[in-house]
């Protein structure tokens, strides 16, 4: 007996993903992440069946994500990381408003990898 389990659909051989309930009382098909252990009164679904999941007229499907499923970026993390890398990717003097280096500021003397080594203009 292999360790995966199988989507219960028929003639269908790809590895669950997704564990469907039946709950009688409520007319609810709950379709949630993939049960511990298998169960008689559950049905073990791959990720297709599971997306095309249809419950009879009057019921009601509820799908419960995953917590520990990775999360897709959305717009906002996207454009957010968009404006970041545009930011890094502008001049040092205008990301000072065009004023040119202050005079505090340190000057750097040497780099490797990500490190740098910075002496001040006071010394």
């Amino acid at each position: 007996m292999s360790p995966v389990r199988r989507c219960s659909r028929t003639a269908c051989g790809r590895p669950a993903v997704a564990t469907l309930t039946y709950v009688y009382a409520d007319s609810t098909a709950v379709l949630g992440p993939l049960a511990t252990y298998a169960e008689p009164h559950c049905y073990d679904l791959c990720a297709e069946h599971g997306e095309r999941l249809t419950a009879p007229r009057g019921w009601e499907v509820v799908r419960l994500s995953d917590p520990s499923a990775p999360t897709r970026p959305s717009g906002d993390d996207l454009e957010a990381l968009a404006n970041a890398v545009r930011e890094a990717a502008r001049p040092q003097d205008r990301q000072q408003g065009g004023r040119g280096p202050r005079a505090a500021d340190p000057v750097e003397v040497a780099r490797r990898g990500h490190l740098r080594v910075l002496r001040s203009p006071d010394s």
